[in-house]
């Protein structure tokens, strides 16, 4: 089964650049259908389309299949901080206090 987190990533990162379906599948030469495809989750692009919209998308594979992968939590741990860092200083602070905290737990379970 195809896992709809994968589409939902893939349509987040083009709406993030401002893109339509219509303008994507444009700049890389799909069908809107298809790209409606990938992002519904209803398909899973060949290796050469999933390169094609990798690099359309100006993302990593990380990026996509961070929700999906059980080894990616350095792409995860990216978009967090990305997240983290547009919040207000003090909001940040708070965070990085908890997570401070938490890995001190952690490490001396």
């Amino acid at each position: 089964m195809i896992d709809k987190r994968i589409g939902r990533r893939f349509k987040q990162r083009r709406e993030e650049l401002g893109l339509t379906q219509e303008a994507l599948s444009e700049k890389l030469g799909l069908t809107t259908n298809y790209i409606s495809t990938i992002e519904r989750g209803a398909s899973f692009p060949r290796c050469e389309k999933l390169i094609l919209l990798l690099n359309g998308l100006e993302t990593s594979a990380d990026a996509i299949f961070c929700d999906v992968l059980t080894h990616s939590t350095k792409a995860k741990a990216s978009i967090l901080s990305e997240q983290i860092s547009s919040l207000p200083n003090e909001e940040q602070q708070r965070i990085l206090d908890m997570v401070e905290l938490m890995v001190k737990q952690a490490k001396s379970k």
